[in-house]
């Protein structure tokens, strides 16, 4: 028997900032929004935001969701359709409240690439493949 991923939840001490975010920023619709989870509508793998405390409950207090995240622990990759489409989505994102980490530019790996963080400080990218990038 192999297990399928079947969503991907976010850890929040403030689930409806991080919902709020999720929701005008980056333009994903809610279906559920509680005071202590939120769930998006997406095709495919099932996002959603929990609360660090509602989790620590559900595991018996596992000093996982009580002690203070420290550094980078996951990245959502957001794909559009061309460069042009990475820069504007970025500063639509940006003009909206996100992070600017870097810019979009085009990268050694045949993408180009920006980074923006969330209200929490997860950072994550805005990519497309770059056509004119050079390939060995």
């Amino acid at each position: 028997m192999k297990a399928q991923l079947e969503g991907i939840t976010i850890m929040s001490n403030d689930v409806a900032r991080l919902a709020k975010f999720y929701r005008e920023v980056i333009g994903f619709n809610i279906v559920t929004e509680e005071s202590h989870y939120a769930e998006f509508e997406n095709n495919g793998v099932r996002f959603a935001i929990c609360s660090k405390a509602l989790m620590a409950d559900n595991t018996d207090g596992h000093f996982s969701f009580i002690e203070e995240r420290k550094g980078q622990a996951f990245e959502l990759n957001f794909q559009c359709e061309s460069p042009e489409a990475v820069r504007e989505t970025y500063n639509d994102f940006v003009s909206k409240g996100a992070t600017s980490i870097t810019e979009p530019r085009s990268m050694d790996w045949g993408h180009t690439t920006g980074f923006f963080a969330d209200p929490d400080g997860n950072i994550h990218s805005i990519f497309a493949v770059d056509p004119a990038a050079k390939r060995e």
